[in-house]
């Protein structure tokens, strides 16, 4: 197992180089920089002027050398400064990552939740009433857009309940009450997506482990339908829902942009595209960077996870 561990984190550094490269030359092939954004308050600045402020900020050099240094910061530890705040990478990511890492768990909880016991009642209940509700739901979920629901949200809340989403994220130990008060909503709308993805996908693996040998065999035994299901079906039938769950967890990670949008949540996809707007390079650089890595990390994690649920699966 630690050779293999070694071996993916070896294997994942291309990936990761790949990644900053692509990120790199893609910011820049976007037309006008940050200047363009700085001068829309300030007004148009001399030639000369705008040359100096080019130089300062370091985007003025040849792109091969700007790709280099900032790489070679990246391996001191160094992200960068932010080019709009002047404000190191890492700190403006560590302000906004606790807002998106909260509605991320919150809505994989919710998820999980709702889709993993209507998945097993949809499979072991098939072509059964219940069967044709979980499957209903499934599609509702799906064909359902997360800015629609989100819009459709507010708009409701507004409406009739004159609610709206509370400015300023608070902290959850800070004010819990105020805080599930900006988060509930866009978890619940993320959490139905995903859980409409994952439904699917257990009842699907769950239809297929209950008609194997092994299943049988638990039957003639005369084993209770509980100990069946879930001592010996639900584990195994899990393990494609792990890999589903595991780019679900990276994606949310990477940044819910249209939720912190309606919900007026400062978190790391809210920060992300304000940064590709404003041009500001070093930002986008290091938030891309950032999301790299968390898919990477669960990528491994849940390959790791296969061989706690299914014994016969070993790593050399």
């Amino acid at each position: 197992m630690h050779r293999y561990i070694l071996r993916r984190l070896i294997l994942n550094i291309p990936v990761i180089l790949a990644v900053t490269l692509a990120v790199f030359l893609s910011m820049r092939m976007i037309p006008g920089d940050i200047l363009m954004s700085l001068l829309a308050d300030t007004g148009r600045l001399p030639e000369q002027d705008m040359a100096r402020m080019r130089q300062q900020l370091g985007i003025d050099r040849p792109i091969h050398e700007q790709y280099f240094t900032w790489m070679s910061g990246l391996a001191r530890g160094d992200m960068g400064k932010s080019l709009w705040t002047q404000n190191p990478v890492r700190d403006e990511l560590g302000k906004r990552l606790p807002v998106t890492a909260e509605l991320a768990v919150l809505a994989l909880v919710f998820a999980l939740i709702l889709a993993i016991p209507i998945g097993v009642i949809s499979a072991t209940r098939q072509d059964t009433w219940a069967d044709y509700v979980g499957r209903l739901f499934a599609i509702g979920g799906l064909s359902m857009p997360d800015f629609w629901l989100a819009t459709i949200t507010v708009v409701f809340l507004a409406i009739w309940f004159k609610w709206m989403p509370p400015l300023g994220f608070v902290p959850l130990f800070e004010d819990p009450l105020k805080n599930l008060q900006q988060v509930i909503f866009p978890a619940v709308i993320l959490g139905v997506r995903l859980s409409a993805t994952t439904m699917r996908m257990t009842r699907s693996t769950m239809l297929e482990v209950l008609r194997q040998d092994y299943i049988r065999t638990a039957w003639s035994k005369g084993l209770r339908e509980r100990m069946v299901i879930y001592r010996h079906a639900l584990k195994n039938a899990l393990i494609p829902v792990i890999t589903i769950v595991g780019g679900q967890l990276s994606g949310l990670l990477g940044g819910t942009v249209i939720m912190e949008q309606v919900f007026v949540l400062n978190g790391v996809g809210r920060l992300t595209l304000d940064s590709i707007i404003k041009r500001d390079y070093t930002q986008v650089q290091g938030n891309i960077l950032f999301m790299a890595l968390v898919i990477v990390t669960m990528n491994l994690i849940v390959d790791i996870t296969y061989a706690w649920l299914d014994p016969r699966i070993r790593y050399d």
